[in-house]
């Protein structure tokens, strides 16, 4: 609540009456004082990114980075889940594998909360996929049933040409 109020406005109280120098010498100190807090923890958090970011700016904080590798698929999930916990991370593309591989890169002291996103992320995955098993058929699967359906269906075009020849 204080801080609201200081933010918001720096309020002067004067006794009505005599305003002496002093007075307002100490008054603009203060001001001067409230002004500059305001522009330090402004630039304190300018200068720390937080969420994902490169691995330039994750390794010049200088607080030790760990990396671990995760799969190809569900990288916006795991992005969702980790700025959801506040974890500061990078992410890098390998692309000379096939099918591409993903690095994360995260300060080591959010090591607690990367395996908390870890374990989310995991059970979202496999959940995805079990949803995916049970509601899709395989294309392949499908695709066999309709050429049987196919090929057991009376050609209507044979039997045309057979009797127009005869």
């Amino acid at each position: 609540m204080n801080e609201q109020v200081s933010d918001q406005t720096v309020r002067l109280a004067v006794r009505t009456g005599k305003v002496t120098l002093r007075l307002l010498l100490r008054a603009l100190a203060a001001w001067h004082r409230n002004h500059q807090r305001k522009k330090d923890v402004n630039r304190m958090a300018k200068d720390t990114p937080h969420g994902k970011q490169s691995v330039k700016e994750l390794v010049g904080q200088g607080q030790g980075v760990s990396s671990m590798e995760i799969g190809d698929s569900g990288i916006r999930d795991f992005k969702k889940i980790a700025n959801k916990y506040g974890v500061d991370f990078a992410i890098v593309k390998d692309k000379d594998v096939d099918p591409p591989k993903y690095t994360v890169f995260f300060k080591a002291r959010d090591a607690d909360a990367i395996t908390q996103v870890l374990k989310e992320y995991a059970a979202k995955q496999t959940k995805r996929k079990k949803a995916a098993e049970k509601e899709r058929p395989s294309i392949l699967q499908k695709l066999k049933k309709f050429k049987e359906k196919v090929a057991s269906m009376p050609r209507k075009d044979k039997e045309k040409r057979k009797e127009m020849e005869r």
